[in-house]
């Protein structure tokens, strides 16, 4: 047979031939398995002409997949992150918490720190940020701040009366320090509806104290109280750090300690739209006893109190009036004799109780 000749004798067109070969490159079943020199004639003018490539037909090449070294790199760095964040949790909250108030609080206080919390940019607080230039700035708010630890039988009481009689505790906190009608000078009736009646010493100081306070019966020895007359809360927020802990005490009683710092930004009650903010600071630490009924007289559902100290800062150091007197403007001066004390600082014990002199304190910062 001639080249480009059929079986049957006749002949293929240059266009028969070009489609036979594309279909070739296909894999048509017919194609032959020796082209002749027709085709072989057609194949090479295709490729001559511009855009033709037959090689890009009859071969593959499969794509290089992409080394996706970014997804790579990312998931280390999160893998690096999250590991930091396991072991230092604390230390990753202080490197991202700054003074704004609205920064997430710091980790719960568990113990007591060892180290004053460190010093911070010189900012003064102001009406929307009353907190700001301090610690408390990322300390939580109200009751918030204050550790409740996991109860276990103590005593004679079980696990479930250790859980009530601590959470009976902080709440006596709140209703003592936090309640928003005692803080503006209310009689905290809600707070001494929890202490042990039959505490003979207690109720004399509480008999008193809101009458003609005094340095032994002093409503601020158990109560935090401002003048309204005299003395502006600024906003709804008290800020909180501490702690509740417990042990068995006298007689199988169970002891819970409560060692908290409070910070209230106040100003004039009378101020005008350039508002001095002062933070009066107070830390108290309480010790309170749940006696057995058998054998201590008392009432269910309250406590005896053993003992009750306090620091206070900015908070006055005249005579005994039953409520805190912060200093502003000029007044700032006559507290500037008293001993230097970072009012933040809770790595050291409370040094202010019922036994201590009338020594006033001076805050090193506020």
């Amino acid at each position: 047979m001639g080249a480009g000749t059929e079986p049957d004798g006749s002949s293929r067109s240059d266009e028969e031939w070009e489609r036979f070969l594309r279909e070739s490159v296909a894999g048509a079943v017919d194609s032959p398995e020796e082209p002749s020199a027709r085709a072989r004639d057609v194949a090479k003018r295709l490729r001559a002409e511009p855009g033709r490539d037959l090689e890009g037909w009859r071969s593959y090449t499969p794509a290089r997949p992409k080394r996706r070294t970014g997804w790579y790199v990312a998931g280390l760095l999160a893998s690096l992150v999250l590991l930091v964040v396991a072991l230092a949790p604390g230390q990753i909250m202080n490197l991202f918490a700054g003074d704004d108030p609205d920064s997430p609080p710091l980790a719960a206080e568990t113990a007591r720190p060892t180290q004053a919390p460190p010093a911070d940019a010189a900012q003064r607080p102001t009406v929307e940020e009353p907190f700001r230039g301090s610690p408390a700035a990322r300390w939580a708010s109200g009751v918030a701040g204050i550790t409740v630890p996991k109860a276990t039988a103590v005593g004679w009481m079980s696990a479930a009366e250790v859980e009530r009689a601590l959470a009976r505790s902080r709440d006596f906190l709140v209703a003592s320090a936090l309640d928003r009608g005692v803080l503006q000078g209310e009689r905290p009736e809600k707070a001494i509806a929890l202490i042990n009646p039959h505490q003979e010493d207690v109720q004399d100081l509480l008999k008193t104290a809101f009458r003609t306070p005094s340095e032994k019966n002093d409503p601020l020895l158990l109560f935090s109280r401002f003048q309204p007359s005299r003395t502006r809360l600024v906003g709804d927020v008290v800020k909180t750090r501490g702690r509740l802990t417990y042990r068995e005490g006298e007689r199988g009683a169970l002891q819970v300690t409560a060692d908290v710092t409070f910070v209230y930004p106040v100003t004039r009650a009378d101020a005008g739209g350039n508002d001095e903010i002062v933070r009066t600071i107070v830390r108290r630490e309480l010790v309170l006893s749940w006696d057995d009924p058998a054998k201590v007289i008392t009432e269910p559902g309250t406590f005896s109190i053993v003992s009750y100290k306090y620091d206070m800062t900015n908070g006055g150091c005249g005579a005994p009036t039953g409520y805190f007197t912060p200093p502003f403007g000029t007044d700032r001066r006559a507290d500037e004799a008293g001993t230097l004390v970072d009012p933040y600082d809770r790595s050291t014990p409370v040094g202010r109780g019922e036994t201590s002199g009338d020594e006033c304190g001076r805050a090193t910062r506020s």
